[in-house]
């Protein structure tokens, strides 16, 4: 049995994954930029998505498609202060930060949030680390190469799966370090984040290396690039390869889906589980 612990909250697996729904309160994330840049829609969205079968609800203030530019501090505070203020009060799920930046993950975890949803993992500063340790909050620690701007730049590993697999270890020698316990930690071994399309594939067909590393395996494939260079689809036409990348997930043991998609992930993935 592993235990993930967010704070209050604590998971055990082996278990059906956890679905974490995406909300960008963006103006221009890849697929549903500016859909839920309001305070309002953001919230009405979020709470669909928990209806819809949402586990943890993963708030978002700065697009990290390839190639996009940093947003500030105060105005990704701007945006998803106020949402997750308003979902603390009506929500029963689990509010997750995605960012970057320690003040926002400090004030999202302030105002309501449990976990801290990080693509950063491979910083060196050690502040966001610190956060996690004092506050014990959840932490989902992505594997990216440079950062969103540059990571798509020609991204090159010696064995892609041995290499996100040794970046993990390391890691996680430095957050114990750190004083993070590791049953606060999930891992991400972050598609489309400085991978090209046989590097995806490649940690795809790999993943049961990763699921044996004894902690908790999130996976965000949802509308993701790699879909559209194997099928053609358009990033609104990717749901089907979506959910067949999820049950691929599904299968190698991890423990986390995160979509765009709660309600078709939640019925493909109850299919899967219950026939498999």
């Amino acid at each position: 049995m592993t235990i993930w612990r967010a704070i209050d909250r604590v998971w055990e697996f082996p278990r059906p994954p956890l679905i974490m729904g995406i909300v960008n309160v963006t103006p221009d994330s890849f697929s549903d930029g500016g859909k839920h840049a309001t305070t309002v829609s953001a919230v009405k969205h979020a709470l669909y998505l928990e209806n819809s079968g949402a586990d943890i609800l993963d708030i978002g203030g700065e697009s990290t498609r390839p190639g996009a530019e940093p947003v500030t501090q105060e105005e990704e505070l701007n945006r998803v202060i106020p949402v997750i203020e308003k979902l603390a009060g009506k929500t029963k799920i689990a509010i997750s930060i995605d960012t970057q930046k320690p003040a926002v993950a400090k004030a999202a975890l302030k105002a309501g949030a449990s976990i801290i949803n990080d693509i950063a993992a491979n910083r060196e500063d050690e502040a966001m680390w610190q956060l996690v340790a004092e506050t014990k909050s959840g932490y989902v620690a992505m594997h990216m190469l440079g950062d969103p701007k540059t990571m798509q730049r020609n991204p090159k590993y010696a064995d892609v799966l041995n290499d996100v697999e040794a970046f993990f270890n390391r890691q996680m020698k430095r957050w114990t370090d750190w004083g993070i316990s590791l049953e606060q930690v999930v891992l991400d071994p972050g598609i489309g984040f400085g991978k090209t399309l046989e590097h995806n594939l490649a940690l795809m067909k790999g993943l049961e290396r990763l699921t044996r590393m004894e902690r908790p395996l999130a996976m965000g494939t949802s509308r993701k690039s790699f879909i559209g260079e194997l099928t053609g689809a358009g990033v609104n036409d990717r749901l089907p390869g979506s959910l067949a990348s999820a049950c691929r997930a599904t299968q190698a043991g991890a423990a986390i889906i995160r979509t765009h998609d709660v309600e078709e992930t939640t019925q493909a993935l109850r299919v899967w589980t219950a026939t498999n």
